[in-house]
């Protein structure tokens, strides 16, 4: 299975971000790691690994992109208003630097976001905040109100970056539209501790 790793420097977030890409064709899946992890993270666990066949069939090509939890929604140190501002320059970074990687490397006009646990989190915001740039998105075992790591704020920025509470309040069509044509699986059992979010 071809495995490629990546780095460059992110105007959008002013430091070096690094990913990993496995395969090198087929459905291209943008891969979130869970809470402050690392764009390794679905490898070191087996994740792809259980791909694998899929992946190597051309089927499926993986980017499985690092995080900046740590700087926005883990931050204690900096304002709920900070962490949801280094949230989105984390999603400019996804739209304005990766998305344009994955177009240049696979023609393929459909793509896939995917996480585990706060990974969840972040292909549903993905999803809801750009609506149309993606196809579908599967959270597994996720938790999905951001206001819990932004000490419940739901105003200004943190309101936006919080699909639980901006999804209830949006009205326009233009983004509705795409947004009713993207397939959206919200995974959860019956033992998950987040079971009664993700049915919200």
């Amino acid at each position: 299975m071809n495995r490629e790793y990546r780095k460059w420097w992110s105007p959008a977030l002013g430091r070096d971000m690094e990913l990993l890409v496995f395969g090198d064709k087929g459905t291209p899946v943008l891969v979130f790691p869970t809470s402050m992890g690392r764009f390794y993270q679905w490898e070191d666990f087996g994740l792809v690994g259980h791909m694998a066949p899929r992946v190597e069939a051309g089927w499926l090509q993986l980017w499985c992109v690092d995080s900046v939890d740590g700087e926005s929604f883990y931050n204690r140190t900096a304002s709920p208003q900070d962490r949801a501002r280094r949230h989105l320059a984390y999603e400019r970074y996804l739209v304005d630097e990766v998305l344009p990687a994955i177009r240049a490397a696979n023609p393929v006009d459909y793509l896939i976001v995917t996480g585990t646990s706060f990974g969840a989190f972040h292909a549903l915001a993905f999803v809801t905040r750009r609506p149309g740039i993606a196809r579908k998105a599967v959270g597994m075992s996720g938790a999905y109100d951001a206001a819990r790591w932004l000490d419940g704020d739901r105003s200004g920025d943190a309101y936006f970056v919080n699909p639980l509470a901006f999804l209830p309040n949006l009205h326009d069509d233009r983004y509705l539209a795409p947004l009713r044509e993207t397939e959206i699986v919200i995974a959860t059992g019956r033992d998950d501790p987040s079971v009664d979010e993700s049915k919200r």
